[in-house]
């Protein structure tokens, strides 16, 4: 656990319920997620700042770690097997790594046909690559997507495989906090959720806090 000081932040920010978010976190540098209303789900992707096609793996981090679940010690590998960021703090239990994110096409299949124009993280997610000119100047698109983080989530996995997007188990100011291992973009999409217990059907903001 790192010594929280309010005068070491360097950066600062509230993100609404359903809005993206990207923004880079230096080697050494820590980064903090926090629930405020409780029960979000926070779906992240992290990239190498100095080149994007090195990204977080979920195959090679659950791999490693023997887990499929995330909390403090779990280091979060890329796919090029280098150490990305080191959770260091969690007050939420576990994460999931293989729920995915919420899309047209799983919101269609889950729900109902007429759910598929609801607004998903996979939009969230496209949305702010489309924006972002960080691949060595080249736009980056859907190909740049791969398997996510849900931070806060709960997935809990039967004994025969099947997965059960549950209440979650966070509460209000709870928070994962990160030492970033090497330079990393974040990309996280503040879930818009409201079909499934994952976000308590309550869709609500998540303060993002990055310090020295």
């Amino acid at each position: 656990m790192s010594e929280f000081d309010e005068s070491r932040i360097v950066y600062r920010e509230v993100v609404k319920a359903g809005d993206p978010w990207m923004h880079e976190v230096k080697a050494g540098q820590y980064f903090r997620i926090v629930d405020l209303e409780g029960n979000e789900a926070v779906d992240t992707l992290f990239y190498s700042a100095q080149d994007q096609s090195e990204r977080y793996s979920a195959t090679d981090t659950i791999r490693e770690q023997g887990n499929i679940y995330l909390t403090t010690g779990s280091e979060l590998l890329s796919n090029h097997g280098n150490k990305m960021l080191t959770i260091v703090d969690d007050t939420c239990g576990r994460h999931d790594t293989i729920g995915g994110a919420c899309s047209a096409e799983s919101n269609t299949v889950r729900y109902a046909i007429e759910k598929r124009h609801m607004h998903s993280c996979r939009d969230s997610f496209l949305m702010a690559l489309g924006q972002c000119e960080c691949n060595h100047g080249k736009t980056m698109t859907k190909e740049d997507l791969s398997s996510n983080i849900n931070f806060f989530m709960n997935v809990p996995v039967s004994p025969d495989g099947h997965l059960d997007f549950d209440d979650g188990i966070s509460a209000p100011g709870r928070y994962v906090e990160m030492k970033a291992d090497m330079d990393v973009l974040v990309l996280v999409s503040n879930c818009p959720q409201l079909n499934n217990p994952c976000n308590g059907y309550n869709p609500t903001p998540v303060e993002m806090i990055v310090w020295e």
